[in-house]
Parts: C-alpha cells; sequence; structure tokens
C-alpha cells in the first residue's frame, strides 16, 4: 500500500492525516478477488461479482477528501460492496464512532462482512439493503458517501443528513458534495469528470 499512498499523495489527491493513516492500515488486498490480489495496489477499478467493482483508489481517496470524516462520527456508507471504503471510515470514525455499510447484492454482502471482519473494527457494520435507500432508523447521519452513481440527488439520503453534516454522492459522471445548511437549504458543489457503477434501487 505504501507505493499507493505515494502515488496517491504525489497527484495531491491523498491529503488529509486521518485519510492518509486509514489508507495504511486497510490494505485493500483484503477487499479483492483472490484473482485480483496481485492488481490490489493498482490504480484502477477491479470487478468484485455481480457486476460490480471495487472504485479506483484515486477516486476513493478523492471522495472521502470531500467527505471530510472525523473521528467520533457516526457515518453512512451507501452500496459498501467489497466493505473497502466502510473500513476506511471505521478507521477514521474510530471506537467512538459507528460506520453503517448497507449493500443491496446478498452477494456482496456476505463478501462485504467477511472482508471487514478481516480487521478489529467493533464500530462498523454491513447490512442488506432496505428497500429505502440509506438507513433511515439511524438516521440522522454526519456523513453519507455512497459509491454508485445516482440519475439525480436522492432527497431521501439529504433527509437523512444532520444539518451541518456532509454527503459525497456520485450523480451520473459527477460527484457532489452536499453540505447541509439547515432543513431547508444545502449547499452543492461540483466536481464533473467520473464514472461509476449504477446505483440498484
Amino acid at each position: 500500500m505504501d507505493k499507493l499512498i505515494q502515488h496517491l499523495t504525489s497527484l495531491g489527491v491523498l491529503k488529509e492525516p486521518n485519510i492518509i493513516a486509514a489508507f495504511g492500515a486497510i490494505d485493500r488486498k483484503d477487499f479483492v478477488l483472490p484473482d485480483y490480489r496481485e492488481a490490489a495496489y493498482e490504480d484502477y477499478p477491479l470487478p468484485i461479482g455481480s457486476g460490480q467493482t471495487i472504485s479506483q483508489p484515486y477516486t476513493v481517496a478523492f471522495m472521502l477528501e470531500l467527505l471530510q470524516p472525523k473521528s467520533g462520527e457516526k457515518i453512512l456508507d451507501v452500496g459498501s460492496g467489497s466493505g473497502w471504503t466502510t473500513a476506511l471510515l471505521a478507521h477514521i470514525a474510530g471506537s467512538k464512532g459507528h460506520v453503517y455499510g448497507t449493500e443491496i447484492i446478498p452477494e456482496l454482502v456476505t463478501f462485504g462482512q467477511r472482508n471487514l471482519a478481516k480487521y478489529r473494527l467493533p464500530q462498523a457494520q454491513i447490512v442488506q439493503a432496505a428497500k429505502k435507500l440509506g438507513m433511515t432508523q439511524e438516521a440522522p447521519f454526519d456523513r453519507i458517501l455512497a459509491s454508485a452513481t445516482a440519475s439525480s440527488l436522492p432527497k431521501e439520503l439529504v433527509q437523512q443528513l444532520k444539518v451541518g453534516g456532509i454527503l459525497v454522492i456520485p450523480v451520473r459522471e459527477d460527484i457532489l458534495r452536499v453540505r447541509k445548511i439547515s432543513e431547508t437549504k444545502t449547499d452543492i458543489q461540483k466536481f464533473p469528470g467520473f464514472m461509476f457503477v449504477p446505483l440498484i434501487e
């Protein structure tokens, strides 16, 4: 992982010490299929089955830097897939935080849970996604990360944010950073030029 971290820091995409530390502690190789372990430290997406991928490290770093997760926060990871982002977020949130990963594909729920279990992260869990997007029973959240693209900004995820909270989500070919200013107002920044698997609803 050291070479990958050096690569991402040299590109200027990996900056925050807590995110760099998480990349160092959570090995991407533990979250890929056996056939792809030799490519785990390459900066591109890899198949994880069921037509899904583990995201490109550059993209994950970019989105985590936008999300600005902190220790002690309650965080939702929508489309947890391999469990890598859930584990990264759990390392950042620490023992006083909690991270909920949701995944709609049952085989990937099992895959993600098995990968997450390789680490001592009792503050993290991956569960089968409900029909309604997010996890309303645990809302509101300090931070929400979505790793699959939506056709438009899902209002239900904005509703599940705390005031002052941040949602980072791909919408079409853009990444949006949504800060909830009040119950009726958001500040949205758009970052173009990314490709993701579609969000399954």
